[in-house]
């Protein structure tokens, strides 16, 4: 047995009771401070980002541009990597199979071939992705692959 596990009993204590005079320690502002609309009733909470009353930080920083509310994720899959990770074997190059090699990281999200430093790729597939680089269907097309776009 360790100290932790030792729960302590507390007594029964009753609640302190507020606004009973100056001389009861919680009295005149019952433990609300002087004027404002801290010591009113009813008062609600600031919304978060409230700075007393000054400018909030948020509405201070500029905005710029837009963000678009459905905007398409890409995972991005260079071919150095198929070449490294993927056997010269494989007939089929699909996000399944990139996904088995660990170079990516969800099978339902979208993917992206990139060419990115494949001066040497000689791996002939059929490669199914959502997205090629213009560069990247050059080099498979060369190596003797084909490209299929999934539509998604």
């Amino acid at each position: 047995m360790d100290l932790s596990g030792i729960a302590v009993r507390e007594k029964n204590k009753k609640s302190k009771r507020v606004g009973r005079g100056t001389g009861s320690g919680r009295g005149k502002t019952r433990g609300r401070g002087a004027n404002g609309a801290g010591q009113r009733s009813g008062k609600k909470l600031p919304y978060a980002g409230f700075c007393g009353g000054n400018i909030p930080y948020f509405r201070k920083i500029p905005k710029r541009g837009f963000t678009p509310p459905r905007k398409n994720v890409y995972q991005i899959v260079n071919l150095s990597d198929i070449a490294k990770k993927i056997k010269k074997s494989a007939t089929e190059v699909t996000p399944q199979v990139l996904s088995k090699a660990q170079l990516i990281e969800d099978e339902s999200a979208m993917v992206k071939i990139l060419a990115k430093g494949a001066e040497k790729f000689s791996l002939k597939a059929t490669f199914k992705a959502d997205k090629f680089s213009q560069k990247a269907k050059e080099i498979i097309e060369n190596a003797g692959g084909k490209i299929e776009c999934l539509k998604r």
